[in-house]
């Protein structure tokens, strides 16, 4: 069966064009605030899109705030997203918006431990090998 992607109810169509007060209304009261209170880097980076939109650049946006609550405006756009170390590749999509930037770009990686031995953790260095 295909996967709808939407968000709310409503089709990716429907979110692309949706204006910034009717999407306030349909987002979680703590993304909101941030919105309101956070409006100057809001206006840069919606001034950074705007400039890509026109020019026709698909360069990704590089950026490190994590915090930023991903708007219909947003949808189909590239960002790196700064993790501590690199910044990760995302393309957004119609499923993530209302979600923060952040939760795409992990900060920890799974840690994946070797057999007992040489170059494995310290804790197995000294056991006999099986």
């Amino acid at each position: 069966m295909v996967e709808r992607i939407a968000f709310k109810g409503r089709t990716a169509e429907q979110v692309a064009v949706m204006q910034m007060p009717e999407f306030i209304k349909l987002i979680k009261s703590r993304e909101r605030r941030w919105i309101e209170r956070n409006s100057l880097q809001y206006k840069k980076i919606t001034e950074k899109i705007e400039k890509r939109k026109k020019t026709g650049n698909t360069k990704p946006i590089r950026t490190q705030t994590r915090e930023t609550v991903i708007l219909p405006s947003f949808i189909g756009m590239a960002f790196d997203v700064y993790d501590g170390k690199t910044f990760q590749h995302l393309q957004i999509s119609a499923n993530m918006v209302g979600h923060r930037l952040g939760e795409f770009a992990y900060t920890t990686k799974r840690v994946q431990h070797s057999n007992p031995g040489i170059r494995a953790t310290r804790g197995s260095k000294f056991l006999a090998v099986k």
